[in-house]
């Protein structure tokens, strides 16, 4: 979870101070009552997120580590706790929504308390201390693309369909024809190498196996989708796999998250409002059963995460981040394996399960990644919302397999001859 050198103090009160500006910034194009609401029992209201990441910094630095640090409120650690059962009792995660109460000018002076503390242990923090400091702006990160999920989802609840944040909409290059990338296979290594911060799930490096195989060019558009609803793809229960039809047919589901038809064309939801669906897009907002329905529909495959994460090592860690590619993401026009980071995160065929040799750390942080290792997908690469730092090889997402509001894609791959 940590560094294996801590950083310059001044370097990490200059981060501290950036990331933190960050998540106000993005909360600043709400009004109070959008950060109050949460839409589904998945997502979190804007308001909850602005006081959890504060109470990361004030239960796992301020209280161990300051000494006098006098607490905001004796109760937010019951009520911004996430899931941390060593750090005590807390709100359910399902009404996080009727917590009108603080308001969002409290919780913004609790930011701003735990702020003046912080910059206050930051000035000598020793190696421990600013090991965890750097995990906490991490986390604080990972928020920052959950406020923009979530509020998405929201949005897309009000027939209004407000825009989270205008855009002049660019010219969607056409994609290239899909093309393919031969890997031998072979043993490779995989995991997070060196110094740098890596989450515990991304380590221990150690050598897989792999037989070869061959990676899409891109990740699957817009409009080769609009080509597996034509062909009846969610009415087939001969491509999905059994609890992916159960789930369809529950929930009725016949296209991607936020996509309706209009007028006789395809539009969706995107946090610049309502749009049209463009073709050349990657397609975004679909779940791992939809997504292995449609490999299983183009005679494919998902990859693996250790075949995504050979295939990326060799490219360069560039796509639509934070900042560039906020609204919608838009495959660039280039030669060999395009955007493999940074545009949508994609699905792979790998349950999350710890790597060999793993061993969750001690306390409560222990519970950061390690507890989730159970019934859940690996995605890999990165979104258009996903901040810069996070959009690395080795780094892995995962959700439940019918999840869909994050910005989940997917690329196919097929054993080599």
């Amino acid at each position: 979870m940590k560094e294996a050198t801590a950083p310059r103090h001044a370097d990490l009160k200059t981060r501290y101070r950036a990331v933190r500006a960050r998540t106000d910034a993005l909360a600043a194009r709400l009004s109070p009552e959008d950060q109050a609401v949460q839409s589904m029992p998945d997502a979190s209201p804007t308001k909850w997120h602005l006081a959890h990441t504060t109470w990361f910094f004030e239960a796992f630095l301020l209280h161990p580590f300051f000494e006098g640090y006098d607490a905001f409120h004796p109760d937010y650690g019951y009520l911004f706790n996430s899931y941390y059962e060593a750090a005590g009792d807390r709100h359910p995660r399902s009404e996080r929504g009727l917590l009108t109460r603080p308001g969002l000018d409290e919780v913004l002076a609790y930011r701003a308390h735990v702020d003046r503390a912080m910059e206050g242990l930051l000035d000598g923090a020793g190696t421990d201390a600013a090991a965890l400091a750097v995990l906490g702006l991490n986390h604080e990160e990972q928020h920052q693309e959950l406020i923009l999920t979530d509020i998405l989802h929201l949005f897309s609840q009000n027939r209004l369909k407000p825009a989270y944040a205008p855009y002049q909409p660019a010219p969607v290059p056409v994609p290239r024809a899909l093309a393919w990338t031969d890997f031998p296979g072979g043993i490779t290594p995989i995991g997070a190498e060196g110094s740098g911060f890596a989450y515990d799930n991304e380590r221990p490096r150690h050598d897989v196996l792999l037989r070869p195989y061959r990676l899409a060019s891109r990740a699957v558009t817009n409009g080769e989708w609009q080509a597996f609803l034509a062909d009846g793809g969610y009415e087939r229960p001969e491509l999905w796999l059994s609890d992916g039809w159960a789930w369809v047919r529950a929930e009725g589901v016949a296209a991607p998250l936020y996509w309706e038809m209009r007028e006789g064309a395809w539009g969706s939801m995107t946090l610049a409002g309502f749009k049209p669906v463009e073709a050349a897009s990657p397609v975004v907002h679909v779940s791992f059963y939809e997504a292995d329905a449609f490999a299983r529909w183009a005679g494919k495959r998902l990859p693996s995460e250790a075949e995504w994460e050979a295939a990326a090592a060799t490219v360069p860690p560039l796509g639509n981040t934070l900042g560039t590619g906020l609204l919608r993401p838009v495959a660039a026009e280039t030669e060999g394996l395009a955007q493999l980071f940074g545009d949508v995160w994609e699905w792979t065929q790998s349950a999350y399960a710890p790597y060999p040799g793993y061993r969750a750390p001690a306390g409560a942080l222990g519970e950061y990644n390690g507890k989730f290792m159970c019934n859940q997908l690996v995605l890999r690469g990165g979104s258009c919302v996903t901040p810069d730092g996070h959009v690395r090889a080795s780094y892995r997402n995962f959700f439940y397999p019918h999840q869909r509001w994050q910005f989940s894609g997917l690329r196919l791959a097929e054993d080599a001859a």
